[in-house]
């Protein structure tokens, strides 16, 4: 099989480990070929190249941002994408159930099978993961700016997502939902292709990647001292308590309007919007690798 990792240098804790990962990768399988990123949209260039020569997989080395790139160049290709985590969140990679560990990961592959999968796009900008508008771009914003300087995981995460809760001030908008309109003024608002944002913060637990459906989650605005208690409920495995701050409907096409620009996010990655946003599915897209004692959920 004619497999190529893509090892992003930038993603995880240790970022200096990365020239040893791709060794490692290059000891323990010969056949394939290994790169390391030099620059924004490299893993896309050299995704698609990999499909334009029949690769069997492409592998990334890295966190959800990467992940993404690379999907970009292998939609609509009999490549496959598989994921050896090293971001600070992973969560595609948790959704999947891809062992967290480096070598653990890499020791799986020979394990996984190929899945089909849904992607999701943002005024035609793909998304794998989730996308959103509100406090979650907020705290992406905030998740972005202090992993320039300070290190990132699940408790910076926790930290600057209570603190955004505490601040943040929802805003109205007009929707198009599937051909209905409506009103909404959510605190946050997701669309999940997959689970959860990572670190283990699930926000649609039920989210299936090949169903053609993206999960709508709508937070709504509660006292503050609620949604604080609330917060944490999400990085649990059932957050059932906490569903009556929640509604989720399974969408396939929104359109979206809000005075004056507003930020977003994709796959945690911050964006402007100038006043509305255009959020589908396409399905089965993409062909993934996961394990093959799980199904794409």
């Amino acid at each position: 099989m004619k497999i190529r990792f893509i090892v992003n240098p930038k993603s995880g804790k240790k970022q200096s480990d990365a020239p040893q990962r791709a060794e490692y990768l290059r000891t323990h399988f010969p056949q394939a070929d290994v790169y390391l990123t030099n620059a924004p949209g490299h893993a896309t260039e050299l995704a698609r190249e990999a499909a334009g020569h029949n690769y069997h997989a492409v592998i990334v080395v890295g966190g959800d941002g990467t992940l993404n790139e690379a999907a970009n160049g292998l939609t609509y290709t009999q490549t496959a994408l598989g994921i050896i985590p090293q971001g600070s969140g992973n969560g595609f990679a948790r959704t999947l159930g891809m062992p967290l560990l480096f070598k653990e990961a890499a020791h799986a592959l020979p394990h996984t099978r190929i899945a089909p999968c849904d992607i999701g796009r943002v005024n035609g900008e793909l998304f794998l993961n989730i996308a959103g508008v509100g406090l979650e771009a907020e705290i992406a914003r905030q998740f972005m700016e202090y992993g320039k300087s300070g290190k990132r995981g699940k408790w910076p995460y926790f930290k600057l997502g209570l603190q955004a809760v505490l601040s943040y001030q929802p805003r109205t908008l007009a929707m198009v939902v599937d051909g209905k309109k409506e009103f909404r003024c959510p605190l946050t608002l997701a669309f999940a292709n997959g689970q959860q944002y990572g670190s283990g913060c699930k926000i649609a637990p039920q989210a299936n990647l090949s169903d053609g459906l993206l999960d709508m989650v709508s937070v709504q605005a509660a006292p503050k001292w609620q949604l604080a208690l609330a917060f944490p409920g999400f990085f649990k495995d059932d957050w059932k308590h906490y569903r009556h701050l929640t509604e989720t409907s399974r969408v396939k096409q929104v359109h979206l309007e809000c005075a004056g620009s507003f930020p977003y996010h994709i796959d945690g990655e911050v964006r402007q919007a100038n006043g509305e946003l255009d959020v589908a599915i396409e399905h089965k897209a993409l062909r993934i690798l996961i394990p093959k004692k799980q199904h794409a959920k």
